[in-house]
């Protein structure tokens, strides 16, 4: 197993942690030091740096079905790299709707065409019954359009990690009525208010 060296001090500076620290609590304290190899009062010095981003919300869940095993782990890195939380990855219909059905995430990004020949779109269907919002990523525009009234939005293929962290974060402002920054290039909205 590979060293992993401590972050550096900068590297503290843009920390996110995926859930709220009780800066109170010493035990909570010292055990977040030990994980980031600083002591608890380099923590409570960092937290104080860094303000608001150690007391968010608890981190938002994302559910991610796509065939492509390679690029859905590279997602779930970049997704989780910036402070969500992401379920297993599904590459199969009945997979994801079982994790959904579990841990009901906040978003699901499904491609059009899962493995086997699973349709994304029935996972769409399925999913928003169970009152999930879906966020289609797949190169079929025009079958992500027929399908609107099943999904949210679209990200079109190509895109990058940082494409879809860009969309899911304007997603989830856009919830909050939060319009200061306009959507990304590849994000195709379906209706003007979209409830996730």
């Amino acid at each position: 197993m590979p060293i992993v060296p401590p972050p550096t001090r900068s590297e503290l500076r843009s920390w996110r942690p995926n859930k709220d620290i009780d800066m109170a609590n010493d035990a909570e304290v010292s055990t977040w030091a030990a994980r980031l190899y600083i002591t608890p009062d380099e923590l409570r010095e960092i937290v104080e740096e860094i303000g608001d981003r150690a007391r968010l919300a608890p981190a938002k869940i994302l559910l991610i079905a796509e065939d492509q095993v390679l690029l859905a782990m590279v997602l779930k890195d970049e997704l989780e790299d910036s402070g969500y939380r992401v379920l297993e990855l599904a590459i199969r219909h009945q997979e994801a709707l079982g994790f959904a059905r579990r841990v009901k995430p906040d978003l699901a990004l499904v491609n059009i065409d899962l493995a086997a020949g699973d349709d994304g779109v029935a996972l769409a269907c399925d999913l928003k019954a169970l009152g999930v919002p879906v966020l289609f990523i797949s190169g079929q525009q025009d079958r992500a359009r027929l399908a609107s009234d099943v999904a949210i939005a679209s990200l079109r293929k190509p895109y990058s990690p940082a494409d879809m962290v860009n969309a899911v974060d304007y997603l989830f402002r856009h919830e909050r009525g939060d319009e200061s920054r306009p959507p990304p290039s590849h994000l195709e909205m379906f209706d003007a208010i979209s409830p996730i």
